[in-house]
C-alpha cells in the first residue's frame, strides 16, 4: 500500500476512534444533556409542576403579647401575723379557695366587745322607756314638768344611737375577721409567694402576698396594619368572629382562637389598630406575658390559582415564571401576583389551571428554550388552614 493509502487509513482509524469516545460520552452523560433534533440546541433538564386550583386563606400577620384574663395581685386589708398558707406556688385554685390566714383572735375579741356594748346599751334603753313611759303619765296630769319628760326622751334617742354605733362596730369587727382569712377571688393559678408564715402584714404598707392570674380563656393582644381596617371590620361585623392563630418560634402552632376585640381607634404613631383574640387555651400552651406570632384569617381565596412559590421570579418588569409548551419549550410568562404564603402563590393573572411551570432549573432558561423534564411531576403544596403569611413574600429573582 502507498504511504497515501496508509495516511487515508490511518485517519479513519483515528475518526473511528473519536467517534467511539464520543458516542460513550454522550452515552455516560444522557441523563444530563440530550440533543435536541429539532432546533440543535441542548434541552435544559427541569423540574415542573401543574398550576391547580385550590381554596386559598388569606391572613394578615402581627406580633402579639399574651394577656391574662384576670389577674391580681393579693394583699392584706388588716393588720396582722399570717398563721397559715394553704395553698402551693404555682397551684391551680378555685374560686373561694383559702390562700392565706391572718390571727383571727383581735378581730374576734373587738366582734366580743361590741356585741357586749350592744347589749348593755340595749338593757339601758330598756329601763330609759320605761321611765319616759312613766314620765308622760305624769307630766300629763301635772306632777312632774315637762322638761324633765323632755330630757328623758332625748336620753332614749341618744340610747338608740348608742346601739346604732355598736351595731356598726360589729359590723366592722366582723369585715376584718372575714378580712382576715384571704381568699381567691377567681380560679386561676398562683405564683411566687412572696410572704411567709409568722410575718406581720400591714394594710397600710400595701405588702403583695401573692399573685393569681387566670389562663383559661386567656387573651393575645397584636396589631396589624391599618390598611386592613376596614376589611376586619366589616368581615368581623358580619359573619362569624374571623380565626386567629398564635405562632410560636420556627412558625410552631400553639393554639387558635377568635377575634374578640377590635380597638376603637387606630394608633397614630405606628399607623396600625390594636386587635384582641380569645384564646380557650386548655393545654396551657399560651402563658401570660408570652411574645407570639400572629396571624389573622381575614378571607379565603375560592379557586385561586396556584402554583408554587419558587417558580416565580422577579424582573425588572415584574413578576414571571416559565411555562412549558406542549413540544416541550419554555415560555416565559408575565404574571400578576396575589397572596404569598407556606410556599404556595396565588396568581391572579397570566397562568392557568393545568399548565406546568418550572419550579427547578428556571435561572439556565430563556424563552423558547428546549426543556426535559426530570423526576416526576410535582404538586403545588396545598396552603396550610391554620398558618400563612399576610405580607407578599419575595419571589426568587
Amino acid at each position: 500500500m502507498s504511504r497515501q493509502g496508509l495516511a487515508r487509513a490511518g485517519a479513519v482509524a483515528v475518526l473511528a476512534v473519536v467517534a467511539s469516545a464520543g458516542y460513550l460520552f454522550l452515552q455516560h452523560n444522557g441523563r444530563d444533556r440530550a440533543v435536541a433534533a429539532t432546533a440543535g440546541q441542548i434541552a435544559i433538564p427541569v423540574s415542573a409542576a401543574p398550576a391547580e386550583k385550590k381554596d386559598v386563606p388569606v391572613y394578615v400577620r402581627g406580633i402579639g403579647t399574651v394577656q391574662a384574663l384576670n389577674t391580681a395581685v393579693i394583699k392584706t386589708r388588716v393588720d396582722g401575723t399570717i398563721i397559715k398558707v394553704s395553698f402551693q406556688e404555682g397551684q391551680e385554685v378555685k374560686e373561694g379557695d383559702p390562700l392565706f390566714q391572718i390571727d383571727p383572735r383581735p378581730f374576734q375579741a373587738a366582734l366580743d366587745q361590741a356585741s357586749a356594748n350592744r347589749a348593755k346599751t340595749e338593757a339601758q334603753l330598756i329601763g330609759a322607756q320605761l321611765d319616759l313611759d312613766r314620765y308622760d303619765k305624769t307630766s300629763s296630769m301635772g306632777y312632774e314638768p315637762r322638761q324633765l319628760r323632755d330630757d328623758q326622751r332625748a336620753r332614749v334617742d341618744a340610747l338608740k344611737g348608742t346601739i346604732a354605733a355598736d351595731e356598726a362596730a360589729m359590723q366592722t369587727a366582723r369585715l376584718n375577721l372575714l378580712y382576715a382569712d384571704i381568699r381567691a377571688p377567681f380560679d386561676g393559678r398562683t405564683g411566687t409567694r412572696l410572704v411567709d408564715v409568722g410575718n406581720l402584714v400591714q394594710a397600710s404598707q400595701a405588702t403583695s402576698l401573692v399573685s393569681i392570674t387566670q389562663i383559661k380563656p386567656i387573651y393575645v393582644n397584636f396589631a396589624v396594619p391599618q390598611d386592613v381596617n376596614d376589611e376586619v371590620r366589616r368581615r368581623q361585623a358580619t359573619g362569624p368572629p374571623l380565626a386567629v392563630i398564635a405562632y410560636g418560634g420556627k412558625d410552631r402552632e400553639l393554639a387558635q382562637g377568635k377575634l374578640s376585640v377590635i380597638d376603637n381607634q387606630i394608633e397614630t404613631a405606628t399607623g396600625t389598630l390594636r386587635l384582641k383574640g380569645t384564646f380557650e387555651n386548655a393545654d396551657e400552651r399560651l402563658w401570660p406575658g408570652q411574645f407570639v406570632n400572629v396571624r389573622l384569617q381575614v378571607t379565603t381565596r375560592t379557586d385561586a390559582i396556584t402554583v408554587p412559590q419558587r417558580a416565580v421570579m422577579q424582573g425588572p418588569n415584574g413578576y414571571f415564571c416559565y411555562v412549558l409548551r406542549a413540544d416541550g419549550t419554555a415560555e416565559r410568562r408575565q404574571v400578576e401576583l396575589g397572596p404569598v404564603q407556606d410556599g404556595v402563590a396565588v396568581i391572579d393573572r397570566g397562568v392557568a389551571a393545568g399548565e406546568k411551570v418550572v419550579i427547578d432549573g428556571q435561572f439556565r432558561l430563556s424563552d423558547g428554550a428546549p426543556t426535559r423534564p426530570i423526576g416526576p411531576p410535582l404538586s403545588a403544596p396545598s396552603p396550610t388552614p391554620t398558618g400563612g403569611n399576610a405580607t407578599r413574600a419575595a419571589p426568587k429573582g
